[in-house]
C-alpha cells in the first residue's frame, strides 16, 4: 500500500469566489493536530505562503509533535499578486528574479527539514488572450527557470504540477505531453512530474495513460495528488466517489511501474468537514488499492491483449464484486 499525506489546509476549512467563510478558520497547530487524528496519514503536504515561511519554527515543532512526515513543499508563484503575469515566464526580469528567490528558499527549508521533494504549480504562467503572449519566449524562460533551480541543489527533486487552465485561461504546462517535452528538453535527473489526478481529468487524459507515458519518458512521475472530479472543474471532491473504475486501471498502472512515493490527498471540503472529507478520502484509497492489487498479471495480459470492452468490463467487475462472470 502506498503511504498518504495531505495538503495541511485541506483538513480546515475552505473558501471559494463566492464565499470567504464556510467555517471558522485554524490555526497552524489545530490543522496539524487534525491531521494527525487521521491515523493512515503519514505526512502533510505544505504551501510555503509567505505567511508560512515567517512560521518555519513552529513547523518543525509541529512536526516533531505530531511524528508527521512532509511529502513536500510546495512553491507560491500563484497567490502573490506579483505573479498575475507569470513567475518563472515572467517578461519582467524582477518578477522572474523574485519567483527564482522564492522557490530557492523553500528548497533551503525542504533539506532543512529533510523534506526530497519540491513542487511547482504554474498556475499564473500562460496567457489569457490571442495575441497576448510569446508563446517561444515564455516557455524557454520557464524552462530556464526550473534548470537554475535543479541544479541550484541537485539533492532536491523540483516536480511541476501541469493543469489544463485556471487561474489563466491556458497554462504553459497543461498537459501530461507537454510537460514531459520540456523536461526531457531540460534533461536535469532532480526534475519531475507531480501528477494531479484532478488535472488530468480535467484536461480529457487518462490518468493511468499519463502514468504510464512518465514511466516512457524519463521514469519522471515523483509525486501524486489525489482527488476527483466531473472533468468539467477542478472540483477536488473525495476521492473515487466519481472515476471509481478508473482508479482501479491507475493504481495498476502505478503498481506496474514501480510508483513508490506518495498519495497527496488535494481536496477542498467546502461544504463537508474538512478532516473527515480527507479521511473518507483515505478510506477510498485503501479500498480501491486493494481492489487493484487482486489484478492477476496473467489475466490482465490476457484481457490487455483482446482490446475489447466487454473482457475489460467482465474483468472489471470481477475486480469490484468477485467471482462474477
Amino acid at each position: 500500500m502506498l503511504k498518504y499525506s495531505v495538503f495541511l489546509g485541506n483538513v480546515g476549512s475552505c473558501f471559494d469566489r463566492y464565499c470567504t467563510e464556510y467555517a471558522k478558520p485554524f490555526s497552524l497547530c489545530e490543522l496539524f493536530e487534525r491531521a494527525a487524528s487521521i491515523k493512515k496519514l503519514d505526512a502533510v503536504d505544505l504551501v510555503m505562503t509567505w505567511d508560512m515561511m515567517n512560521q518555519k519554527d513552529e513547523i518543525k515543532a509541529q512536526l516533531k509533535k505530531t511524528g508527521l512526515n512532509v511529502g513536500s513543499l510546495a512553491v507560491d508563484t500563484f497567490a502573490n499578486p506579483i505573479y498575475q503575469k507569470g513567475s518563472l515566464s515572467s517578461t519582467d526580469a524582477k518578477v522572474r528574479n523574485q519567483s527564482l528567490a522564492d522557490a530557492k528558499r523553500v528548497i533551503d527549508f525542504a533539506e532543512e527539514i529533510g523534506c526530497p521533494i519540491v513542487t511547482l504549480w504554474p498556475g499564473q504562467d500562460g496567457y489569457d488572450y490571442i495575441f497576448a503572449a510569446d508563446y517561444i519566449k515564455e516557455r524557454q524562460l520557464f524552462a530556464d527557470g526550473l534548470k537554475e533551480l535543479c541544479k541550484y541543489n541537485e539533492n532536491i527533486i523540483i516536480t511541476v504540477e501541469y493543469k489544463l487552465k485556471e487561474p489563466r485561461t491556458h497554462s504553459y504546462l497543461s498537459t501530461v505531453g507537454s510537460t514531459l517535452l520540456m523536461m526531457e528538453k531540460i534533461g536535469l535527473p532532480n526534475l519531475g512530474v507531480a501528477l494531479d489526478y484532478g488535472h488530468a481529468a480535467l484536461g480529457y487524459e487518462t490518468a493511468a495513460e499519463a502514468v504510464a507515458m512518465c514511466k516512457m519518458y524519463g521514469d519522471r512521475l515523483k509525486h501524486i495528488h489525489i482527488n476527483d472530479n466531473y472533468r468539467l472543474w477542478d472540483d477536488d471532491m473525495i476521492v473515487g466517489t466519481v472515476h471509481t473504475l478508473e482508479y482501479l486501471e491507475f493504481f495498476y498502472w502505478l503498481k506496474k511501474t514501480g510508483y513508490n512515493g506518495y498519495l497527496v490527498i488535494d481536496q477542498f471540503p467546502y461544504r463537508e468537514d474538512g478532516r473527515d472529507a480527507v479521511s473518507e478520502s483515505a478510506e477510498w484509497l485503501d479500498v480501491l488499492q486493494k481492489a487493484a492489487e487482486r489484478i492477476n498479471e496473467e489475466e490482465i495480459t490476457e484481457v490487455l491483449a483482446k482490446r475489447d470492452g466487454v473482457a475489460s468490463s467482465r474483468y472489471m467487475r470481477k475486480l469490484l464484486f468477485g467471482g462474477m462472470e
